[in-house]
């Protein structure tokens, strides 16, 4: 019941505009509930994070429906806030679309991001990307809303036409989508801040903004994006950069010198990380029973 109602919530404050859900990407279990304990309110499963963190690959097309779903079950459970879920293209057709929100749903999804790319999809900042027809995408966005079972089930319609067909298009496709029933309408890889007022100004819609550091789109802050009338604010790789960054750096150490000893303080504590996945509560559990 508390996730269901965090959902609603999560419906209410995107609908509201009165303030920005500022949204962390997570690839796993651990990272999900580190966004939880700092304080978000919502989350957002990354594909490109799932990829990297389950296949040791790019977010080039190889993760498929079954992994990206196994992974999700594995980060709602994890955490009590909102999860939406990264659902690529859909992998194939409406029906596959139908069958993955169903699915989703059935686990506690928030929601799902659904882009508009031809198969194999590529991360939205890499070049060679393409675009399937607005009206065969509309079908997969018809099934989306046919499938799931509550209004507050999220669906955020994405489209990566900026890059191939040009920011006019991208606008086009991001009223119609909204028009055809998208909860909240994402236009992927602006170039510049203006591009992103532009957007803003042209599709009366929720908004989602994404930040990837170094990506095509300029990293502008929460507030900056709210005051251009963005919903949400997107990070979906920081942590992953960042736990990659640190890892290296950890591992680089032990590798040079046998000993962590220098880079003790990049590291929490064995007591603050049991602290993070409750072992206390696992314990007194494991006292029930004995």
């Amino acid at each position: 019941m508390r996730r269901e109602a965090n959902k609603g919530s999560l419906r209410r404050q995107i609908r509201s505009r009165e303030q920005i859900v500022v949204m962390p990407g997570v690839f796993d279990a651990l990272s999900a509930r580190i966004a939880q304990n700092v304080g978000f309110d919502a989350m957002f499963q990354t594909g490109y994070g799932s990829a990297a963190s389950l296949l040791g690959m790019p977010d080039y097309g190889f993760l498929n429906a079954g992994e990206m779903i196994d992974n999700a079950r594995r980060i709602i459970r994890a955490a009590d806030i909102p999860v939406i879920v990264d659902a690529d293209t859909g992998y194939g057709n409406p029906l596959s679309v139908w069958r993955v929100v169903r699915d989703l749903e059935s686990i506690g999804a928030a929601g799902i991001f659904l882009e508009d790319q031809v198969w194999p999809k590529r991360c939205g900042h890499m070049h060679g990307k393409n675009v399937i027809p607005t009206n065969d995408y509309i079908l997969k966005l018809k099934a989306a809303q046919d499938a799931r079972k509550s209004k507050d089930f999220i669906i955020v319609a994405r489209t990566d036409a900026r890059a191939c067909r040009g920011l006019k298009e991208a606008i086009d496709r991001g009223n119609r989508y909204h028009k055809a029933g998208a909860d909240v309408i994402f236009i992927e890889a602006p170039k510049s801040a203006n591009e992103l007022c532009q957007i803003a100004k042209e599709i009366d819609a929720p908004l989602v903004a994404n930040m990837i550091e170094e990506g095509v789109t300029p990293n502008l802050s929460a507030k900056e994006l709210f005051d251009m009338g963005y919903a949400i604010s997107l990070f979906p790789l920081s942590a992953l950069y960042a736990a990659t960054f640190a890892m290296k750096e950890v591992l680089k150490e032990l590798k040079q010198n046998g000993t962590t000893k220098q880079v003790h303080e990049k590291m929490v504590t064995f007591s603050d990380f049991n602290k993070l996945v409750e072992l206390q509560r696992y314990r007194d559990l494991e006292k029930k029973f004995l």
